[in-house]
């Protein structure tokens, strides 16, 4: 409890080349990872966007059922991450195991619910994001042939959460080094018929994704099993956890998939709104979040590291030190964002030039990275604070509440109202959705001065 140690009283002393360096060790391979992602997904959209703002739109569209997905592990396994990362800290390695095992149980378990909606009824899932016909029917096409890789995720995912959670994060790294290669590989040769294979288009990047998943699924269960990780172990490891240990994991783990989940769709219906605006619009909002990602997903790196530092430290029971080097961590992280903001408009232009788009469409997307890189301090303070430190001390319904809160409350309708209503321009709409993450600012800041989130969560599980 907050109320449990010294409360600063007697300072603790974080000596800076110590922390860079293991702040380097830790959050570099993540970052690379992060930025390898995101730079082989925007060369993705720079073929997909070559075939024309449609088909980038229907993509755009279509994704977002994945994107959802993708929220809901998320969230869970970062729940699942705080006691992964404390596990580590008191050494109880067969408990990281049955973490592990309890993760994959639901993920795979979502991973059917989203996929019998993807593969059954892929127009339905569509209309939910764009109300216009020929993105809906490429978008429809996208979903479909992608579906698969939702029963991948539900292995993948935890595995190599538990990796980065056990301060492994170079694995990580070299799995979607892989991945995403391939990915970029397959596309070009799918989307555009190359070496004797036929033209596909938008299906043809979904088969590619598709498949790069499966590879990264089989580099996974090598690296962990055949190579004999310290995370390996006999099956019954793995689900040998009982009703207690469940209980206590799922009721930290709950908060955070909500979390995530109402994050992910709130992030859709901007989507939603922005694609009712008109194609032109949605493309360049689409070409402006990928350009944006390989900057803010890089720095996230940070908040990553955060989760796993601080957490180890709550699980040795040194929770000063904790304290102390989440407020580091989160001075670090947000001047990093900032830099990266403006590195975002700085590269703007020639990064939009790539893309095949009208002179209107290039001006729109241009102002939205404005938009994004000028908040973007704010937005790194606030994604390490969740992700990061309150996660880390497994204070995760705060977090849910604040995060879902502003972005239902302010976020969605300010997005609805400002494009449908008021019928402003897509880069004035961006504008005044960016206002959330300054009203989340000041709940999060006041939640961590208090020092509630300081807390060690495995101590009243049994090592059994």
């Amino acid at each position: 409890m907050a109320d449990s140690f010294n409360m600063g009283k007697k300072p603790v002393v974080i000596e800076s080349k110590t922390l860079y360096k293991t702040l380097a060790v830790i959050a570099l391979p993540m970052a690379m990872q992060e930025l390898i992602s995101c730079s082989l997904n925007f060369v993705d959209n720079l073929m997909v966007g070559s075939l024309g703002e449609t088909e980038l739109s229907a993509v755009g569209v279509g994704v977002q059922v994945f994107f959802i997905h993708w929220m809901v592990l998320f969230g869970f396994v970062s729940g699942t991450a705080t006691f992964t990362a404390q596990f580590f800290g008191s050494g109880e390695i067969k408990n990281i195991r049955k973490t592990i095992g309890l993760a994959v149980t639901v993920s795979s378990a979502v991973g059917v619910i989203f996929f019998s909606a993807a593969f059954f009824i892929p127009h339905t899932v569509a209309r939910c994001f764009s109300d216009i016909p020929e993105v809906i029917e490429l978008a429809a096409v996208y979903v479909k042939t992608g579906a698969p890789l939702l029963l991948m995720l539900g292995i993948t995912v935890p595995f190599t959460s538990a990796l980065k959670s056990t301060q492994q994060t170079k694995l990580p790294f070299f799995i979607s080094l892989v991945t995403f290669s391939v990915n970029t590989g397959l596309n070009y040769i799918l989307i555009f018929g190359k070496a004797g294979a036929p033209m596909l288009g938008v299906k043809g990047a979904a088969l590619a994704t598709m498949a790069a998943r499966a590879v990264e699924l089989t580099l996974v269960l090598v690296i962990v099993f055949v190579r004999k990780n310290i995370i390996a172990g006999p099956l019954k490891d793995f689900f040998g956890w009982n009703k207690a240990f469940a209980a206590r994991i799922i009721k930290n783990s709950i908060p955070t998939t909500i979390n995530e989940t109402l994050w992910g769709l709130g992030t859709s219906m901007y989507v939603a709104a922005y694609a009712r605006i008109g194609v032109t619009e949605y493309a360049a909002v689409q070409a402006a979040n990928t350009i944006q990602k390989m900057f803010n997903m890089t720095a996230f790196s940070v908040g990553a590291a955060t989760l796993i530092l601080v957490g180890q430290k709550l699980g040795e029971g040194d929770l000063n030190y904790a304290a102390e080097l989440g407020r580091r961590l989160v001075k670090i992280g947000t001047f990093i964002g900032a830099v990266c903001g403006l590195m975002l408009i700085a590269a703007g232009r020639p990064l939009i030039s790539l893309f095949e788009f009208t002179d209107e469409a290039r001006t729109y997307c241009f102002i939205i990275l404005v938009v994004y890189g000028g908040f973007m301090g704010f937005t790194l303070h606030n994604g390490i604070l969740i992700t990061g430190v309150l996660r880390a001390g497994g204070d995760t319904k705060y977090a849910m509440i604040c995060e879902s809160l502003s972005i239902w409350a302010f976020g969605v309708p300010v997005a609805f109202i400002t494009a449908l209503v008021l019928k402003f321009p897509v880069y004035i709409c961006a504008l005044c959705v960016a206002f959330e993450d300054i009203v989340k600012f000041i709940f999060l800041r006041r939640r961590f001065k208090s020092n509630k989130w300081v807390r060690n969560v495995v101590s009243d599980i049994e090592s059994r």
